[in-house]
């Protein structure tokens, strides 16, 4: 069994409402809305997410944007988690991001305890910024850190330094959010050899700035990037198996010791509720509507996603069109398939009767088998009606998908 790699933090959105969540047996859920920011100063080396560094069609970006919005809004929502990622919003500054957070609750019904998350790159952040912000309704904060090295930051091509990304933390605290996330990443092949050791101080700076959240994603090398050229060119080796495990391992103990729930595979928690709801509907199949380009949508069944191209979404809707790429529809077999490895990506795991319910399939009876076996090596265990994997499982869960 292989290492289970870490799916993208953000994914994309669909107005409607929601079928119940395999994860729980709770109320129906509400959808989330995600705006995709598609600008960055620099790409960074490994960075597979759409972007491009050409500002000066950010103007007319904003403008397609609210043509986009326009055409969603009328019978959206409500939702209950507002996710803006990127790209790299935060170089949009504070008035036109004060702006377009007005914009989007003019248009769609967000609800008042709505969970609204932004991206930030350490570099940007200054006290305007997180004033308007907070004048804004943001209330979850997500911090680009990615290392605490100079050294690491730089071969990733990131423009922020270690002591921005503390500056950048301390004045989101300052300035008074109370639930702020850092990202982190680890793995990191540099030349001075030294990865594994970087990481656990990366860990230990982190800890002691207190998030409320924490996501820890392994490297994964996209192709046709600068880091992908360097690390051939240079001879680089990523992490095998072995040291894949020994991160994954090394860094659940060290986050639980430290009081953080590891409640999904690349996520961690000071409690319960901080938990990103908006990245839980990715992981439960509720429905999210996603505007901007490369952004996704789903409604429960069908998926579809935006050009990932600015050229493209800027001509579509300067037509009047909906700037979509393509779809899929998702049969009964896919959505039960992709439901159980999402669900089991998380601590929490798969409630096994809303399973049934859902998606036709009684886990217990046509899985017996092989689920007693999972078991009996370590890997799941059932717990008040919940088949939920143990770290050992989270760290293969990819593999406990193929039962």
């Amino acid at each position: 069994m292989r290492m289970a790699a870490a799916l993208p933090a953000r994914r994309p959105a669909r107005p409607q409402g929601a079928p119940e969540g395999i994860s729980g047996t709770g109320p129906t859920a509400l959808p989330g809305l995600y705006l995709h920011i598609p600008f960055c100063l620099r790409k960074c080396a490994y960075c597979g997410f759409y972007s491009q560094t050409d500002l000066a069609q950010i103007p007319a970006f904003l403008t397609a944007l609210r043509r986009e919005i326009a055409i969603y809004a009328e019978g959206a929502g409500p939702f209950d988690s507002l996710y803006i990622g990127g790209g790299t919003p935060s170089i949009l500054g504070a008035a036109e991001l004060e702006r377009l957070l007005g914009d989007l609750r003019g248009a769609f019904p967000i609800t008042s305890d709505a969970e609204i998350t932004i991206e930030t790159n350490p570099g940007d952040v200054t006290r305007e910024l997180l004033a308007a912000l907070r004048r804004a309704g943001v209330n979850r904060l997500t911090i680009g850190c990615q290392s605490f090295s100079d050294e690491i930051l730089q071969f990733l091509g990131r423009r922020h330094t270690a002591e921005q990304a503390v500056e950048a933390v301390s004045l989101a605290r300052e300035t008074g959010f109370d639930n702020i996330g850092i990202d982190l990443i680890y793995g990191i092949p540099t030349p001075s050899g030294s990865a594994f050791a970087d990481w656990l101080a990366a860990l230990q700076k982190a800890i002691v700035l207190r998030p409320e959240h924490l996501s820890c994603y392994q490297l994964t090398i996209e192709p046709q990037t600068p880091l992908a050229d360097r690390i051939a060119g240079e001879g680089l080796c990523l992490p095998g198996e072995e040291a894949q495990a020994r991160y994954f391992f090394r860094t659940s103990e060290i986050l639980t010791e430290a009081g953080y729930g590891h409640y999904e595979i690349s996520n961690f928690a000071r409690e319960d509720r901080f938990r990103s709801r908006h990245n839980g509907k990715y992981w439960d199949h509720t429905p999210y509507l996603g505007l901007g380009p490369a952004a996704h949508t789903f409604d429960g069944r069908l998926r579809r996603w935006n050009h990932r191209s600015v050229a493209h979404y800027l001509s579509d809707l300067a037509a009047g069109k909906r700037p979509v790429a393509e779809s899929e529809l998702l049969t009964d077999a896919e959505r039960c398939l992709e439901a159980f490895f999402l669900g089991l990506r998380t601590s929490r795991g798969i409630h096994l009767e809303t399973f049934r319910k859902r998606y036709g399939l009684d886990l217990r009876k046509e899985k017996g088998t092989m689920l007693t076996k999972l078991a009996q090596e370590g890997l799941v265990e059932v717990q008040n009606g919940f088949l939920q994997p143990t770290r050992a499982g989270m760290a293969v869960a990819d593999s406990l998908a193929l039962i």
